[in-house]
């Protein structure tokens, strides 16, 4: 199964490096969208693909890396975000979840440093986690076929991770929801995603 990953960028030349470092040698399209910094340059240091887009809108953005893999004829896409750290072996577990069947997968996600956040947070996080099953796009995976089917990345500047498995969901696709597979991320206390995972940190 030929497997790549969607890397959303919008001025992110400060974190991208880590984060393509931790991706190793997997097929990366970078879309790097109405940056204003070096997040292009870097990219393309990296040895990933770029794909630059002015729309200041992150569905849009998945949208158009996840389009560039299908194009190249990836057949399992994984997306996570350009201030996160996946954990080695990450794209290869989903494929073997793949191989067992599973045509999407829905991961977890940890915050590296809870700095400048009220001590309360952590705490309020893991009850959070508890208690819902989140979907991020930061650590998500699926199958070319089962994207097509759901319709693929709505053009939303938040949400467009859970409106996708949504309707993953509804058209009767396997996906699977594990917390056996984390990445890492920022806490995002400067975030840009009206209502994303930095809005959900600062309300808890």
């Amino acid at each position: 199964m030929i497997a790549g990953v969607v890397v959303p960028a919008h001025d992110e030349e400060r974190l991208l490096s880590a984060c393509l470092r931790a991706l190793g040698d997997s097929t990366v399209v970078v879309v790097a969208d109405a940056c204003t910094d070096r997040t292009a340059a870097v990219a393309r240091g990296h040895g990933a693909m770029v794909v630059e887009v002015e729309a200041h809108n992150v569905g849009i953005a998945r949208a158009a890396g996840v389009r560039e893999l299908l194009r190249r004829g990836v057949s399992w896409v994984a997306t996570t975000d350009a201030d996160t750290l996946v954990p080695p072996n990450w794209l290869a577990t989903q494929l073997r979840y793949a191989a067992d069947g599973w045509e999407a997968v829905v991961g977890t996600v940890t915050v590296a440093d809870w700095t400048g956040h009220p001590r309360h947070r952590p705490a309020a996080y893991a009850r959070h986690y508890a208690a819902d099953s989140p979907v991020h796009g930061a650590n998500l995976g699926f199958s070319a076929a089962a994207y097509r089917t759901a319709g693929g990345f709505p053009p939303l500047a938040t949400g467009e991770d859970r409106a996708l498995v949504t309707a993953l969901e509804r058209a009767g696709r396997r996906v699977l929801r594990t917390r056996r597979l984390p990445v890492v991320t920022s806490a995002r206390r400067h975030y840009r995603a009206p209502y994303g995972f930095g809005h959900l940190l600062t309300t808890l």
